[in-house]
């Protein structure tokens, strides 16, 4: 009787510290250490990782921070890396920003919601859990999730904005010094499980300025260079060990030769302000980007002619890349969507197959093709995040098997003979 009093005594105090410690630490998680992971750099036109060329077969899931921020949606983000693991994905781009909308990181210039910088935190631990890499882009040029249109609010708001039109977001000095304050609270930035502050974590791949930036009132692309000159020179002030991207869709502008701006959909695309080679050409960007939406693009056209497109797009980049830029070129968005009215769900594999070819073939080269990222990819109950290119790719087997198959074929070049890594879980 004694000995089962003295064994009732223990398990109490064992529980009465479990709920001490969860009252004093509740929204503490704990992760056992992870393989160190080292930072990926540029040299020329590759990236190189642990001393050889690293190629990326990626993804878009923009939504991760914000399903990481309430507790019944955060296994969503811990499903998507599971999966994306299983079928060897390295890199995923993710938006790090969201500007005064709801779940707003950043709620006023200068001025965030710790809750969702905490979530923030947490995907950043659940890649490297997964051995999963990040992009994360850092303003929206578009209006979702508040974009450069916020911040022009917001100057124009307090009273010191010069313009209410969007593009002053470009050249506004007030507007200027809110993104510089919030490049450096990202970058400065301590992670609240691991200690680590943003900018001397090999587990973020890579920075992107903003997405898809346009500047439209300015058709020359000066004031855009000059943006992407001072933000670029500013963020890498602040944090050296990451490479960094704009976040171009690609389109050649008004200093590129007439027969690189006839690779552009339309004449329309180089009057948006934005200079693919111009843009990208700046030192202290390390890669260039470039989206592939031929449904946007070439709206009408049948699937035959977006698929012929493919090879004009990817091989004109790659060969700036190799020739003009000297760096690395990434197709960061592409997708083939479903409101089309030839739409089948099977024209997805050849497409996705047509851009996967050119840049395994650019890699087995070692010419500029570095990695594409689908978009997008979600986990089942995500209507609302959902668009008219989202796929739940196990849902998809062919498909799968499509994405798969290209994460072996990258890792075989980068390894060779002497390639042992997950094997038996990717079957490759």
């Amino acid at each position: 009787m004694i000995a089962m009093k003295g064994r009732l005594y223990t398990v109490i105090g064992l529980a009465t510290c479990v709920a001490f410690f969860y009252m004093c630490f509740g929204d503490f998680e704990f992760h056992p250490p992870q393989p160190k992971m080292r930072f990926v750099e540029s040299n020329g036109t590759q990236f190189f990782l642990d001393g050889r060329p690293f190629y990326v077969n990626g993804w878009n899931s923009y939504w991760l921070m914000d399903q990481a921020v309430d507790e019944f949606s955060r296994p969503r983000v811990r499903t998507m890396f599971k999966a994306a693991s299983r079928m060897g994905l390295t890199v995923c781009r993710t938006w790090a920003f969201n500007d005064g909308t709801y779940r707003a990181l950043q709620v006023s210039p200068g001025q965030f919601d710790e809750r969702v910088f905490k979530a923030l935190d947490l995907v950043i631990v659940e890649a490297g859990k997964n051995g999963i890499r990040l992009l994360l882009s850092l303003v929206n040029n578009l209006e979702a999730y508040g974009g450069k249109n916020q911040y022009v609010k917001w100057a124009w708001e307090e009273g010191v904005g010069l313009s209410s039109a969007n593009d002053s977001f470009f050249f506004d000095p007030s507007i200027r010094i809110y993104f510089k304050t919030y490049l450096k609270t990202i970058l400065t930035r301590k992670n609240h499980i691991t200690g680590i502050e943003y900018k001397d974590d090999p587990t973020i791949f890579a920075w992107e300025l903003i997405n898809e930036p346009h500047c439209m009132t300015d058709p020359t692309g000066d004031t855009l260079q000059e943006w992407i000159e001072e933000m670029a020179g500013y963020l890498k002030s602040i944090d050296k060990n990451h490479l960094l991207t704009v976040g171009h869709e690609g389109f050649y502008g008004p200093s590129s030769p007439p027969e690189k701006r006839s690779v552009n959909p339309s004449e329309w695309e180089s009057t948006l302000g934005a200079d693919f080679i111009r843009n990208s050409k700046i030192q202290t960007i390390d890669f260039a980007s470039i989206h592939f939406y031929p449904d946007q693009w070439m709206p009408g056209q049948p699937f035959s002619e977006k698929l012929k497109f493919v090879s004009k797009w990817m091989d004109s980049h790659i060969d700036d890349g190799d020739k003009d830029l000297r760096k690395p070129i990434m197709l960061t968005e592409f997708g083939l969507s479903n409101l089309n009215k030839d739409f089948n769900h099977s024209q997805r594999e050849p497409f996705y197959e047509a851009i996967f070819n050119i840049f395994y073939k650019s890699a087995k080269a070692g010419r500029a093709g570095a990695g594409t990222f689908v978009w997008q990819l979600l986990v089942g109950g995500m209507e609302e995040y959902n668009d008219d290119f989202g796929i739940i790719a196990w849902e998809r087997p062919t498909l799968y098997g499509v994405i798969k198959d290209q994460s072996c074929r990258l890792a075989e070049v980068r390894f060779g003979e002497s390639w042992t890594r997950s094997l038996s879980e990717l079957n490759c």
